[in-house]
């Protein structure tokens, strides 16, 4: 099995380039679990299992891996699902070790992803996030995905001290991987926006990792006062499309969605 943790600051200091492939065998599968420890830091009642890995690759989802050199820095988990009789993918958990962040693996994970659904008829992959997590939102609006479902208390609370007790709370991101909307995305042209198009707003605050561990009573207020207003516009026919990043805040951007 190969060991992450002791060889990444090495392999950062080479500069090596990040290449993605899909991960085969118990000892790649295993390593994914290594650098799910590494990110999280989850007790094991809340660590995906070896055996998902396995049965995800078996029956048609994808377990890809970031390699930098021979070593793996980060790998995507996704599994097969059915929406009425259409196939898609649902990317259950995107992992990177800290010192290759901000360097594309990310974003290299998912163009393969992509592209691998693509190549198999698949149109849609979705996924789920914190909406209070500002960095991973604004990186899926750039990837053209859009919101339009939020789920409160999805994985009930767990040990991941990213997660600091609270109710963990989830938008779940569309990327429909043929519309227009991605292929600009992906493309870095802006989205187009109508003119004199008016967006429903949500703030929420740039900090709230720090707040999460120094004001706890106020992070679970601010939770739930984002949780309300999320369920207030997507129940009402709006989907969040983009967000806006300032040094002390954020606002989602929430626009009528009436595309299929």
């Amino acid at each position: 099995m190969t060991t992450v943790a002791k060889h990444a600051k090495s392999v950062e200091a080479n500069a090596v380039e990040i290449a993605v492939r899909p991960c085969s065998g118990l000892s790649e599968f295993a390593t994914c679990i290594e650098i799910e420890r590494a990110v999280w830091g989850s007790a094991d009642v809340d660590i995906v299992p070896l055996p998902l890995f396995v049965v995800s690759a078996e029956t048609g989802g994808q377990v890809l891996g970031a390699f930098a050199g021979d070593h793996m820095i980060g790998f995507t988990l996704a599994i097969a699902g059915v929406h009425g009789r259409k196939p898609f993918l649902h990317s259950h958990m995107t992992a990177v070790l800290r010192p290759f962040r901000d360097r594309g693996a990310g974003r290299q994970l998912k163009l393969f992803q992509r592209e691998e659904a693509l190549e198999r008829g698949i149109d849609l992959i979705e996924w789920t996030f914190d909406p209070l997590e500002i960095r991973n939102a604004h990186f899926n609006f750039r990837l053209g995905a859009i919101v339009r479902r939020f789920i409160p208390n999805m994985y009930g609370l767990t040990t991941s001290p990213l997660h600091g007790g609270l109710p963990t709370d989830r938008l779940v991101a569309e990327w429909h991987l043929r519309s227009a909307r991605v292929r600009r995305a992906l493309s870095d042209k802006r989205p187009r926006k109508a003119r004199g198009k008016e967006y429903a707003r949500i703030r929420v605050p740039a900090d709230f990792s720090t707040i999460r561990v120094t004001k706890p009573e106020e992070a679970a207020r601010v939770q739930a006062e984002v949780r309300q207003e999320f369920e207030h516009w997507l129940v009402s026919g709006y989907a969040a499309t983009g967000i806006n990043i300032t040094e002390d805040a954020a606002e989602y951007l929430l626009e009528p969605w009436n595309e299929k």
